[in-house]
């Protein structure tokens, strides 16, 4: 999902900006939008929420009693830093390394809360996050019926209040796209060399580091890691349910997902990417997302229990022994593809023609994770993140 940003300017959610809106491009952002929009970053966040539990229980179990508080938020406050510097020098604007810190800071208390009581937090929480997408909406289309009054009494030649022009201007404002001009502009900007681009992302990190923390991340982050701590208390992660369990769970999970993923889709794709019809898609955002990150985990469970393709499970696990690795990897490829210091293709390749970079990223990880398994522990940030944690330095090479 990542590609998007790091290599089209203004086309995440918006595809007729850049990148093309037709044909396979257009193909593209629906199987997106259906399947994976969110529901990555869902299983991410809930597998946060799942190494929560698996490092403070083992800890606990080993009689590290107050020394697990301090490995904990010494392990987080890393984290934190090591999301400033994907930011920062790597240049990924979306990190996610920096708000995964900043809310599991939070969680350490509810590590004893029995699976209801995380399930109730995390419900709560995603309630008031979809709350405030309804406030949002509710702002948007009472913006849009002042704007269409103030409208109207011009056309007809009447002159407007000064708050009648506001209405309107606010309302021109908020529908208005990114122009070619401006597309233009992001591209020459991601051309030049690497201080000037650390520069000119200075204002969109501080968005995301200020604003972003506040408004979305509690309601998306927190509440799935709180959810991910319940389902590694439930077992649901240890493929301990039966088979049966985890059908019901995908079968459910994708009909309630899919249908309204479908819904927003459609209206999306219908109004021509028109700012409204977003506003009301994404009143459901939210419910969409977590049915359909559900169903993924039901589909992924039942793909482990079956064993089939077993060398595609074991290259997959040895991905995921080094996520934090892969995952910079990821933007530091990515800042040497698309930047000015690197390739220059910023802005360059079609949406569907980026998944061809998607692929063969995937497949080298594929083939050097487990590779590097081989002889190594650890990956080498997990080495790391696992040495400054412990403050000391811990066994890399196998044996």
């Amino acid at each position: 999902m990542n590609i998007i940003g790091m290599a089209l300017p203004f086309a995440y959610r918006d595809p007729t900006i850049s990148g093309g809106s037709e044909g396979l491009d257009l193909w593209v952002w629906i199987v997106n939008t259906m399947l994976f929009e969110g529901t990555m970053r869902g299983l991410f966040t809930l597998l946060f929420g799942a190494g929560i539990i698996l490092l403070t229980s083992r800890l606990e179990k080993k009689g590290a009693g107050i020394q697990t508080a301090d490995i904990y938020y010494r392990r987080l406050l890393w984290l934190l830093l090591f999301g400033i510097i994907n930011v920062y020098i790597l240049l990924w604007e979306g990190d996610i390394l920096y708000p995964y810190a900043i809310f599991g800071l939070f969680l350490f208390p509810f590590r004893n809360s029995s699976p209801k009581s995380l399930i109730i937090y995390g419900s709560v929480l995603l309630v008031l996050g979809i709350g405030w997408d309804l406030l949002d909406h509710q702002d948007t289309l009472e913006v849009q019926e002042q704007a269409m009054v103030a409208l109207a009494l011009k056309k007809e030649g009447d002159s407007l209040s000064q708050e009648q022009q506001e209405h309107l201007d606010s309302w021109e404002k908020k529908k208005k796209k990114k122009t070619a001009e401006d597309v233009t502009e992001e591209i020459e900007k991601r051309g030049k060399g690497y201080w000037a681009n650390v520069q000119s992302k200075v204002k969109t990190n501080q968005l995301f580091q200020t604003w972003f923390v506040y408004r979305y991340w509690p309601w998306d982050l927190m509440s799935f890691m709180l959810l991910g701590m319940a389902f590694f208390k439930l077992r649901i992660f240890h493929g301990e349910k039966s088979v049966l369990y985890y059908l019901i769970m995908m079968i459910t999970g994708y009909l309630i997902g899919l249908s309204v993923n479908y819904y927003e889709t459609c209206l999306t794709v219908s109004s021509n990417f028109e700012v409204f019809a977003q506003s009301k898609a994404g009143q459901t955002y939210q419910i969409g997302r977590l049915f359909t990150t559900l169903g993924h985990v039901g589909l992924f469970m039942l793909f482990i229990k079956s064993e089939i393709l077993g060398f595609l499970q074991k290259a997959l696990a040895a991905v995921g022994k080094m996520a934090l690795t892969n995952y910079l990897v990821h933007s530091l490829i990515a800042a040497i593809l698309f930047h000015g210091f690197g390739f220059s293709l910023y802005g360059q390749l079609q949406r569907h023609e980026l998944y061809y970079i998607v692929g063969a990223i995937w497949l080298l990880q594929l083939i050097y994770s487990p590779i590097w398994f081989k002889y190594f522990q650890f990956g080498p940030m997990e080495w790391l993140w696992r040495s400054l944690t412990y403050k000391q330095k811990q066994p890399f090479t196998l044996r």
